[in-house]
């Protein structure tokens, strides 16, 4: 996801040493856009656009009738259907949201606002405890949000329409009063009866202040800095760390999101972003954190104690969910446990969309799934503040990623807008200090330009904290999010502040002054490595520091990774050069996801069997990316055929190729063309068998690579078998990266259908001549397959 996507077990990765990283080897990338691609982006952009309007898709729309007077949702559906059917109760729920796509896919979105009004009646009408008696879904993650809400009984005796009165018309003091009497589910029922406007009021006086700190205060904005390399570079992530500061920005946590979760790498980062903070004497205003699953943090917490920050974990709504995670509840509460004593406990992700495009909806809708994470993480922020071992009042916050899955879950920067509001206004209800990650996929109808509207209508709303990068792109991610620039924007036109502690920090460094205007160190981050090699002791002369300064900064944009320095006409504008080639990379990731399959590119392939996944088109496919999640009937018969002709000499290895969402990154030169030869010789020389037929998808997703395996080792009971799918990754970078995932299991897992999924699967990603090269991932690879397949 998220970022939560990122939560699939990564590989290991042998990095050389950040000192030497300019000797590693790159290969520069042809002309970045030829006057060629300039002109196809435009046909490709056109062509999708108006394709897209003229093919909206259909979906099972709910209609309601016209509820009779007073009447409740229960009072409804015993009218509907002569009792109670709990399938219409989801329905009702569902269609009171306002438009999203994905609830329209899972067939409880109202059919037009007549409907969706009706909906709202219903629960207007109804009294929180009718609801609390009688639950959408119920399993052990409800259990614990129910067991972790002090009922008052005079609260829940309330209809809803009386509570989204109270919450518009009562004061903060009024309101956190009875929010322990709320449960995930009202918080998620009575969000739905709100407007835009009715959200922003409620938002803009709840505040949940992290202890000993001025974040999630009324008033203050805080910044996540996100650092993210595509090669987990600790130069690039820790020079980002310095660009941030130098702007002003990043006060709540230094957290990078990891392409290899092997303990070792997630070591040394995080002991590169301690460092930084010890250095200038932070370690206890804000926390490191590196984004792997949380049992890694642990990990490495055990390797180099007291140098992991916030332990971090992207959550679910439900049980099911969360072990798509690989989490659980106990495995959360031990964790709880162990942050009591810190000064920083838990930093958790959450997503509207992330349970249903894993599969795990149960029938319910994507804002009550998500207050039920919100449910989650108190039940854990209760634990930890229960009996505490020190005085120490443990940091606890929520990230809410709210466009990172992409179109399937919403599309439009409306939609976007209204997820956000949604959630915070949920986070704070839950008493969680809760921040945005206002974000969008670049297959989102929603542009650079569009990201900017965005910002300006939620932050009314004064969330706790927003990310933040050197431009919009992230370049390890390929989606878009916040900037520093938008952060400088921002609290220029909405008065916000950040932390105390760090605006004393950002004046004592020089790059804000006493009167609390940028001074002419601003936007300058090898100024901020000046400081911090003299805070490290180095006597060299300033002219000497500065030059090794500026040789990084271009070695880390050589690898695709952005610097921002200076600014336009204004501190909060992005220098013109850098903006300008921002926005040429958005043209390039449009040109890249609509691009299809050559087919005399496919012929290069040797001996590839070419198949299609359900997905009508690459329209329907970028738009429903579950359809790609399956293989067409024409698909399904050749791979029958395959596997026959196999006979009962099933290879070790099937080599699976999909487009994903950037065929480009397959077809480049010095791509897929190196790649998957060295990958056939490294194979057999570790004396594993691999199918001479590469099955290549169009319209392929990660899941359809599952269903390939089901079929072709379902059938054999004697071993295990290995998929390798390799795959597009979302374009947006100046890297062209495709993944390789790793799947092997025995036929006893194979032959059910489902049972394989991400929780059992190893990825390597960034892969490409100018990031992770293919001659390098391939030993990668292989290394992986042996450890799976002989690992008990």
């Amino acid at each position: 996801m998220s970022k939560i996507k990122k939560d699939i077990k990564y590989s290991s990765r042998n990095l050389v040493n950040p000192l030497k990283d300019a000797a590693v080897p790159t290969k520069a990338r042809r002309e970045f856009l030829t006057q060629l691609a300039l002109l196809s982006t435009s046909m490709f952009l056109l062509r999708a656009n108006a394709f897209a309007s003229q093919n909206e898709p259909s979906h099972a729309l709910i209609d309601i009738k016209i509820p009779l007077k007073n009447e409740d949702i229960f009072t409804y559906i015993r009218r509907e259907t002569g009792g109670f059917d709990v399938n219409l109760y989801k329905k009702l729920i569902g269609t009171a949201n306002e438009f999203k796509e994905g609830d329209a896919l899972l067939g409880i979105a109202a059919s037009d606002a007549s409907a969706r009004q009706s909906a709202r009646t219903l629960i207007a009408n109804t009294k929180l405890s009718a609801v609390i008696e009688q639950p959408l879904f119920k399993d052990a993650l409800y259990d614990l949000i129910q067991n972790t809400t002090f009922f008052d009984a005079q609260v829940i005796q309330m209809t809803f329409l009386e509570l989204k009165n109270f919450l518009l018309k009562s004061d903060e003091e009024n309101i956190k009063r009875i929010m322990p009497s709320l449960t995930s589910d009202v918080i998620a029922l009575v969000v739905k009866l709100m407007s835009n406007d009715e959200l922003i009021s409620v938002s803009s006086k709840v505040f949940n202040q992290l202890p000993n700190s001025n974040i999630g205060e009324k008033g203050y904005l805080s910044a996540r800095v996100q650092p993210n390399s595509p090669t987990d570079n600790v130069e690039d992530i820790i020079w980002q760390v310095f660009d941030a500061w130098s702007y002003g920005v990043g006060d709540l946590v230094l957290g990078t999101n990891p392409v290899s979760s092997d303990p070792v790498m997630v070591a040394r980062i995080e002991a590169a972003l301690h460092d930084v903070l010890v250095t200038f004497g932070l370690e206890e205003t804000m926390p490191n954190c590196v984004l792997s699953h949380i049992d890694i943090q642990a990990s490495v917490e055990n390797i180099q104690p007291d140098t992991t920050g916030i332990w971090f974990q992207s959550i679910a709504s439900t049980v099911a969910a969360n072990q798509t995670f690989d989490v659980t509840i106990e495995k959360m509460q031990a964790y709880a446990d162990n942050r009591r004593d810190k000064l920083f406990g838990l930093y958790a992700e959450t997503g509207q969309g992330a349970d249903a495009t894993n599969g795990h909806s149960e029938g319910f809708d994507m804002v009550v799934h998500e207050a039920r994470k919100y449910g989650f993480l108190r039940a854990l922020k209760q634990r930890i503040y229960s009996n505490k071992v020190s005085n120490n009042e443990p940091w606890v916050f929520l990230n809410d990623v709210a466009g990172f899955i992409g179109p399937e879950v919403f599309r439009t920067k409306e939609q976007l807008v209204r997820c956000c509001l949604e959630d915070l206004v949920m986070g704070k209800l839950h008493g969680l200090t809760i921040g945005l990650d206002i974000c969008t996929t670049l297959h989102m109808d929603v542009t650079l330009d569009d990201l900017d509207w965005c910002i300006d209508q939620i932050m009314p709303a004064n969330p706790a904290y927003l990310m933040a990068l050197p431009t919009k792109n992230d370049p390890m991610l390929s989606y878009l999010t916040t900037s520093f620039a938008d952060h400088v924007r921002i609290r220029e036109q909405f008065g916000y502040k950040v932390n105390n502690k760090m605006w004393a920090f950002f004046k004592r460094i020089g790059v804000i002054g006493n009167d609390n205007k940028p001074t002419t160190l601003f936007g300058q981050p090898n100024q901020v490595y000046l400081r911090y090699c003299r805070a490290k002791g180095d006597l060299r002369n300033d002219t000497e520091i500065l030059s090794e300064g500026k040789a990084a900064i271009e070695r880390i944009r050589k690898r695709g990774v952005p610097i921002a320095e200076g600014y336009g006409e204004k501190p909060w504008m992005l220098q013109p050069a850098l903006d300008h080639e921002i926005r040429e990379l958005y043209k390039d990731a449009k040109y890249c996801l609509w691009t299809e399959w050559e087919p005399s590119y496919l012929h290069t392939i040797q001996n590839a069997l070419v198949v299609a996944s359900m997905s009508a088109n690459r329209i329907d496919y970028v738009y429903h990316p579950t359809s790609g999640e399956r293989l067409s009937p024409d698909a399904l018969h050749k791979i029958e055929t395959h596997s026959k002709k196999l006979k009962n000499n099933t290879p070790d290895v099937q080599i699976i190729i999909s487009d994903g969402l950037n065929t480009k990154s397959l077809m480049d030169e010095g791509h897929l063309d190196k790649f998957l030869p060295a990958l056939y010789k490294h194979l057999t020389m570790q004396n594993l068998t691999v199918t001479e037929t590469p099955i290549v998808i169009r319209n392929g997703r990660v899941r359809a690579g599952y269903e390939i395996g089901e079929h072709l080792f379902g059938k054999d009971t004697t071993r295990k078998h290995c998929i390798l799918h390799i795959i597009g990754e979302r374009p947006g970078a100046i890297h062209r990266n495709f993944s390789v995932y790793i799947t092997v299991a025995t036929a006893s897992i194979w032959n059910y259908r489902g049972k394989v999924d991400h929780d059992i699967t190893r990825v390597i990603s960034g892969i490409s001549d100018t990031a992770y090269l293919p001659e390098e991932a391939v030993v990668e690879v292989g290394s992986i397959v042996m450890e799976l397949m002989h690992k008990k």
